[in-house]
């Protein structure tokens, strides 16, 4: 028998006499050896075979031991509806758990069963790409089953009310339903009426709390601290629950929040809040570290006369020039979808030196897991 070591103690190559394939022995430690197949007559063709085995199998063994559903969070809650119940310390606790999500999506195998056997719902009675997909690939990536329940395909369409469907939906035992709705607060109310957790993925211009995590967690990825930063929200505030959201966690961590918009655009709500409120681009961008910009909601702007889009891009639309009002090295962020040539130029929407947009998606896969997590963990141990 002809053998060839690769690896000590833990993998080599050999080929019996009568035999012109070379076979695999895989050993990892506290595991039993593996005896595999490299289907190959070819000594250079086998070796990379065995290292490519050997690096997958010990790749999913360090998945499972370095992810574990914790049995206790300092965070305490089921669902996840309403910016403004979180603490700064459990903002924190979830930007904090997020980071492990982040290395975990940098891997070639990006697959964990921490969440094996639990059944997640997306019921999205709004069009959406970014979030719906961003909590399929969350859910999926923890091994949770996710089932996508389109509105077209609804019953809804066929006369059923959205609390017969819920209370359908209700009676299969899911885990989580992840709820997107033009109604303001109806997440809330559906958590009053179902087992399973509840997750805001928004409801009309109220509230998006996993939006406003993953900005917060992409500030502090890119910063380190939220102290002393002055954060530019900007476009359309009144229509926005992206702004709403972040407006209360990013000032809980201790941020400085602009408000910039036209007058008719800026609720009155919003001035109560501790925020500097500005009609005008160069007085609002000055001294900011980021630059957040809004879609126009064109959909839920009812009744109103939307404004042309050259003038407004002319006035509220982010450039170039518009940003050099900021400071030096200010970075740009957006919830996206975005209107190009309306809210920002293309070109600097693209620009990797200046722009966190692309940042930002890859984050909110990472919060959205940990989000995951964590409410599950709490439904087991609390109920709901």
């Amino acid at each position: 028998m002809k053998k060839i070591l690769l690896i000590e103690n833990h993998l080599h190559l050999y080929k019996r006499e009568n035999s012109k394939i070379w076979q695999i022995k895989l050993k990892l430690p506290n595991k039993k050896a593996l005896r595999i197949s490299s289907k190959s007559s070819i000594l250079e063709d086998a070796k990379q075979i065995a290292i490519q085995k050997y690096d997958l199998i010990n790749l999913k063994i360090s998945n499972n031991k370095d992810i574990k559903i914790k049995k206790k969070h300092p965070i305490k809650t089921t669902h996840l509806i309403n910016s403004k119940k979180l603490s700064k310390k459990e903002i924190e606790y979830l930007i904090k758990e997020s980071y492990k999500y982040i290395k975990f999506n940098k891997q070639k195998i990006k697959k964990n069963k921490i969440l094996e056997g639990r059944t997640i719902f997306n019921l999205f009675f709004e069009d959406s790409t970014r979030t719906r997909t961003s909590f399929e690939v969350a859910a999926k990536r923890l091994g949770a089953d996710l089932i996508n329940v389109a509105l077209k395909d609804s019953s809804i369409n066929k006369g059923e009310t959205l609390l017969d469907t819920i209370t359908t939906i209700n009676s299969m035992d899911p885990d989580v339903l992840i709820v997107r709705h033009p109604e303001e607060g109806i997440s809330e109310k559906i958590s009053k009426l179902v087992k399973s957790c509840v997750i805001n993925a928004g409801d009309g211009s109220r509230e998006h709390p996993t939006q406003a995590l993953l900005d917060a967690l992409t500030i502090k990825k890119k910063f380190g601290s939220f102290k002393n930063l002055r954060i530019a929200i900007c476009g359309d505030i009144m229509h926005s629950r992206v702004a709403r959201s972040n407006i209360e966690i990013l000032s809980k961590l201790g941020s400085n929040i602009n408000i910039i918009g036209p007058k008719e655009w800026i609720p009155n709500d919003i001035k109560n809040l501790e925020v500097n409120i500005y009609n005008n681009m160069k007085e609002g961008l000055k001294g900011c570290d980021i630059v957040m910009m809004l879609r126009i909601q064109k959909e839920r702007i009812v009744e109103k006369i939307m404004p042309n889009e050259k003038k407004y891009f002319n006035q509220f639309g982010l450039d170039y020039k518009k940003l050099a009002y900021a400071k030096k090295n200010a970075f740009v962020m957006h919830p996206g979808p975005m209107n190009r040539g309306v809210e920002i130029e293309s070109k600097l929407a693209d620009d990797i030196t200046r722009s966190l947009i692309q940042e930002q998606v890859a984050m909110g896969v990472a919060i959205r897991m940990a989000c995951l997590e964590i409410l599950i963990s709490n439904k087991d141990i609390y109920g709901t």
